[in-house]
């Protein structure tokens, strides 16, 4: 998101951003020169429980009125909502306007009865626009009714994009990242990079790097990133306890939190991407970037990135084994390393560039905003004064 209101063209749109208080997203969104309103931040999550349920809607309910009553000052002529439960929030809260709403989908729509309602709600709404950063993450919003009664049909995929530029190899800063972490030249360095948490496999990577740690006398483990909530904590600790009970501690490293990704990826022999659910993979393309070799999970929208043994190596999420001898395979054949990283950056990474990326969402506001002028019977947007689009 701060990537487009960083880089959106001024004399067509112009843009500011509701938001919470609490956090980084104000301050960062200001220093890039875009107006900030706050808001109460949405307590909503899928749940099984009556009672946080309804605690839930109380919450939905508020925000609702507040962005209304915001939305209606601002008049803006298109809202870009960030997430599915934003997109819920906002179009709720447009009723009886003629605002265009584009729910941002960058998540697997979780399986529970409350999705079916959603997806139900969105395909309704006249006013909806979809937009989803993978096709797996499009397929799973449609749902299978939906596909089966053809609704639901206007999701647009646009794959994110990356700063090309910013992931430009550095050599002297990788070299600096591999001193800092106490690893030699002559060591090969394995690095899953995210948020500490279950669903990114970190457990079952240090399992599958403890059965081959003989094969691989040099190899070390950075595991890079840090738990956002208390379970994830807990599965901090039990990582760190598998590493002291397989024997390898002192073969694995935990960074923590880290503002330097793009060159700790640089400093990396190759990424592994663990994962067992996977909306996109922005890791990948970041990796891609870096010039480092990617090893994924063959889940969601990674397949969408990487084509296997071509511009990186997929394995079936789950199968350690599989996973323990690609790790192996990987660091002893350097030829295959050269080729992946090869065709990675000459031809993957450049279908995903920040500059394509911008173009296409900037076609699909313009899209979006003059289908409903269009079916609302309104003028053209030069003729209304709507440029430039206020968003």
């Amino acid at each position: 998101m701060l990537m487009i209101l960083s880089r959106l063209d001024r004399a067509r749109f112009q843009a500011s951003v509701i938001c919470p208080a609490e956090g980084e997203l104000t301050w960062l969104s200001e220093g890039i020169g875009a107006p900030v309103s706050n808001i109460e931040s949405l307590q909503a999550r899928f749940t099984w429980r009556p009672d946080t349920l309804v605690e839930y809607l109380k919450s939905f309910f508020r925000v609702i009125l507040k962005l209304r009553r915001m939305v209606v000052e601002a008049k803006p002529d298109l809202i870009h909502a960030n997430t599915i439960r934003a997109g819920l929030v906002a179009t709720t809260a447009t009723i009886g306007t003629r605002i265009p709403v584009i729910w941002h989908l960058h998540d697997m729509l979780p399986h529970h009865p409350l999705s079916t309602l959603i997806r139900w709600f969105a395909a309704l709404s006249p006013r909806t626009g979809l937009l989803a950063i993978s096709q797996a993450v499009a397929l799973r919003f449609r749902g299978g009714l939906l596909r089966l009664l053809n609704a639901c049909t206007k999701v647009r995929v646009i794959h994110n994009g990356i700063n090309l530029k910013r992931f430009a190899a550095d050599p002297a800063a990788s070299q600096r990242i591999r001193q800092e972490l106490a690893v030699g030249d002559e060591q090969f360095l394995i690095g899953i990079v995210g948020q500490i948490t279950p669903r990114k496999g970190q457990l079952e990577l240090i399992r599958a790097f403890a059965k081959v740690a003989t094969q691989l006398p040099k190899a070390m483990l950075a595991v890079i990133g840090a738990p956002l909530f208390n379970d994830d904590h807990d599965y901090e600790e039990e990582l760190k306890r598998a590493a002291e009970s397989l024997g390898i501690a002192d073969r694995v490293i935990f960074t923590g939190p880290r503002n330097d990704v793009q060159v700790i990826m640089q400093a990396l022999d190759l990424l592994v991407l663990n994962s067992k659910v996977e909306p996109f993979g922005l890791v990948v393309l970041e990796a891609m970037a870096c010039g480092s070799p990617v090893l994924a999970t063959a889940v969601d929208g990674v397949p969408e990135l990487i084509c296997h043994g071509a511009n990186g190596w997929l394995v079936p999420a789950g199968d350690e084994k599989e996973l323990a001898k690609s790790l192996v395979m990987l660091a002893t054949d350097r030829k295959l390393r050269s080729n992946l990283v090869k065709e990675a950056k000459s031809n993957t990474v450049q279908n995903f560039s920040e500059d394509k990326y911008l173009r296409l969402v900037e076609s699909y506001y313009l899209q979006v905003g003059a289908s409903f002028t269009e079916k609302a019977g309104r003028k053209m947007a030069g003729e209304a004064g709507l440029s430039p689009e206020r968003f």
